[in-house]
């Protein structure tokens, strides 16, 4: 039984399909009323979770090596870029099928007002990008001693 209660912002629903459609037809993504300068040909799957002592991020990014990736932490969003650059193609190869997306990524998150930016860790192994964004000391919750008077 799930005991967490996740808060419904339409608003960011909509921004997202924005974001999502203009990808489609080519233009610029939108973010926070602004142009971004570049233009994401794809985005890696990202799962998160939470623990009493941190916030994971867990993302898939196949075919890829640590020197492709970027992390960065600035004004409360932590972002992801890099590139997968394509195969140089080679004459005696016959290509069947090309599903797999080649080029830019970039996939930002909002930090939570709990989250420690300063302590951002960060790793890769096997095509999996593991970030570790510890929680703030004062954040955690503390037990109180009821004293009877």
């Amino acid at each position: 039984m799930i005991n967490t209660l996740t808060r419904w912002e339409p608003f960011r629903e909509l921004e997202e399909l924005q974001n999502r459609l203009s990808t489609i037809v080519s233009r610029t993504p939108r973010q926070n009323g602004r142009e971004d300068m570049t233009i994401a040909d794809w985005v890696p799957t990202a799962d998160i979770t939470e623990d009493e002592k941190e916030y994971l991020i867990k993302a898939e990014l196949p075919d890829l090596r640590k020197e492709d990736v970027k992390v960065t932490v600035e004004n409360g969003v932590l972002t992801i870029s890099g590139e997968r650059k394509f195969e140089k193609e080679e004459k005696k190869k016959k290509y069947h099928r090309v599903e797999r997306a080649y080029g830019r990524f970039v996939r930002s998150f909002t930090l939570p007002d709990d989250a420690d930016a300063n302590g951002v860790k960060a790793e890769f192994k096997d095509g999996m990008l593991t970030v570790h964004l510890p929680k703030n000391e004062k954040a955690k919750p503390k037990q109180i001693e009821v004293k009877v008077a």
